[in-house]
Parts: structure tokens; sequence; C-alpha cells
């Protein structure tokens, strides 16, 4: 048995990328040579609306790219033999740029790291940044969050999922609970 709880609704949600936002252009002291990569797949929507909130905020566009980390995995050889491989597509130069890497989901830390390995195949930046919409713990390599959404401790039988309204026709977050 099972019970899936709405933990963050879509105004949460948009409260959370709003803050995400402000809090990306104070850390980095505006957005001189900032740039947004997202994870596919949530963390892409997720990106551009981190972007569309610091356009309103500053008046300007940063570059938004699309990082598939498919082929990065640590875990690829006991995925299916063929992945399903969304694509990247980063059409700035990553060189010399303070890159904030996008997800809606942190829990082990092996996609972000797999982001990171992506992303250093274009360059090098000068630093990366992690934003993540949710924070769920039980991480298994030392990586952490820059910009947080929402630190939701999950026991590791939980799931979380993040909808978006691009992919799931609604924008929430969810935690699914098991019951034995």
């Amino acid at each position: 048995m099972s019970k899936t709880i709405v933990v963050m609704d879509e105004k949460e949600m948009e409260r959370a990328l709003h803050r995400i936002a402000y809090e990306i252009i104070e850390r980095n002291k505006g957005t001189d040579n900032v740039a947004i990569i997202g994870i596919q797949r949530r963390g892409v929507p997720l990106a551009r609306h981190i972007a569309k909130k610091i356009k309103a905020a500053e008046g300007v566009d940063v570059p938004v790219g699309i990082v598939d980390i498919t082929l990065y995995r640590d875990d690829l050889s006991m995925l299916a033999s063929h992945p399903i491989i969304n694509g990247t597509s980063i059409n700035f130069s990553v060189e010399g740029k303070t890159i904030v890497l996008v997800d809606d989901v942190l829990y082990t830390g092996r996609t972000a790291r797999a982001a990171i390995d992506a992303v250093m195949e274009f360059g090098r930046p000068d630093k990366i940044q992690l934003a993540v919409l949710v924070d769920r713990g039980h991480r298994e390599l030392p990586i952490s969050a820059d910009f947080r959404g929402k630190n939701l401790p999950t026991a590791s039988g939980e799931s979380v999922s993040v909808c978006v309204k691009e992919f799931d026709s609604e924008n929430k977050v969810v935690i699914e609970r098991n019951f034995v």
C-alpha cells in the first residue's frame, strides 16, 4: 500500500524558483558571466523558469543550455542496451563562466556528478554551482546544492517526483510513501 502526498503545489514551486533566481543573482553579485544548464529532463524547464525570473529581476537574458547525462552515468552498463538519449544543447562557451546546473531532485549526487563531467567536456568553467528544486538527502557522493527550493528529508523507500507542466500537465512535487 502506498500514499501520495503533495509537498509543493504550483504556488510553492513558483515561490521556490523565484527565491532560487534571486539567490543566484545575490551569490554571484549579478549575472555577469553566469549561464544556466538544465539537466535532462525536468531540470530543463526548471532552468528556463529560473532564467525568466532572472530576466524579470535584472533585465538580462542569461544563456540557458541543456545537458543529457545518460552517457556519463556510472550505472550505464546496468541500463537498457540502448539507453534513450534526450540530447545536449550548449550553444555558448562555458570557458570562464559560472555555470548553474539545474535539476529537479538531489538524491544520491550521482546525477550531479555526471552533469559536471558532461559540462567539463565543453571546456573549463570558472565555477559550477548546483540548483535543485528538492533536496531529499541520502547522498552517496560528497555533493551539495548551492541553491535549493525545499529540503525534504525522506526515507530511502520513499520516492519524490517533480511534475512540470511541460511533461506532466501540472506543476507540483509529490512524495510517495510505501507502507507494508
